[in-house]
């Protein structure tokens, strides 16, 4: 799916699945891929994405030692949490179970707001 303004429809919730020795996992899902129609680097992204999240409505973390940025992020507005990666050029939206399109939507056009150029948008199901 492509699409000049995403609605963010969700086709497919993640089930949250606890393991026995501790940890959680999640089975399918979807994520959105949003792509600048122009290549960045991942340094000049990773700059973008943590301007936005260092503002309000957001909190988040980044507590994970991963060879790629990713942040769990919660919107206080809209009261949505979903993961954001960055990888090879491309920012994605992880949907979690209780994720609305609201806080994804939200997300989106600030990062367009906040950037001289446009975007792509995709999704797949996990």
């Amino acid at each position: 799916m492509t699409d000049d303004d995403p609605t963010f429809r969700i086709p497919q919730h993640p089930t949250r699945r606890y393991r026995r020795r501790g940890g959680v996992e999640y089975d399918g899902g979807t994520v959105f891929s949003v792509r600048p129609t122009r290549d960045l680097d991942e340094a000049t992204l990773v700059k973008l994405v943590r301007s936005i999240l260092d503002r309000q409505p957001y909190r988040y973390g980044d507590w994970f030692d991963l060879p790629m940025p990713l942040y769990l992020v919660h919107d206080d507005v809209t009261g949505d949490t979903f993961r954001v990666a960055i990888r090879d050029g491309v920012v994605e939206l992880h949907v979690l179970p209780e994720t609305e399109p609201d806080g994804l939507r939200a997300f989106y056009h600030r990062l367009a707001a906040n950037f001289e150029g446009d975007w792509t948008v995709t999704h797949r199901n996990g």
